[in-house]
């Protein structure tokens, strides 16, 4: 694919967690439970997943490729639930735009560390002074956000 179309695509996930997170913190209102409002959006969406295999036709791994998956691996659904947690409880205290702010600060942060270090699989990237550049004005734009 090429950039734009790759960008376009990146813009519309992080506009999907917006909605996601705001829909979440409105159903925690109205059922006055952020535990159950987090698990209806896991349910719905492993729905999703399951209609995408389907829809796909995707085969079911290999056991032995399942056994050779490293622990760690198996961890991104507690962060994301983590992530969802936070977000149902935090959004409506400090609203959508300044947790996303904060949020997408502390992704930059975190990912330029992993790039830097190669960390969890991916391929070292250096920290460099562009870099650097970016993770400080996302600060900035985050003290900028809650005026």
């Amino acid at each position: 694919m090429n950039w734009l179309v790759l960008m376009v695509l990146s813009a519309v996930a992080g506009i999907s967690l917006v909605i996601q997170q705001v829909l979440n913190a409105n159903l925690r209102t109205a059922i006055s439970s952020a535990a159950w409002a987090g698990f209806v959006s896991y349910f719905v969406g492993v729905l999703c997943m399951v209609l995408l295999v389907l829809a796909l036709r995707e085969p079911i791994p290999a056991l032995g490729a399942v056994a050779r998956i490293p622990w760690w691996a198996w961890l991104g659904g507690a962060f994301g639930a983590t992530y969802i947690a936070l977000s149902i409880v935090l959004i409506p205290q400090i609203g959508a735009a300044t947790f996303m702010a904060v949020m997408i600060a502390g992704q930059m942060m975190a990912s330029v560390a992993f790039d830097h270090y190669g960390m969890l699989g991916l391929a070292e990237r250096p920290i460099d002074l562009w870099r650097v550049g970016g993770v400080v004005l996302l600060i900035a734009g985050v003290a900028l956000i809650q005026r």
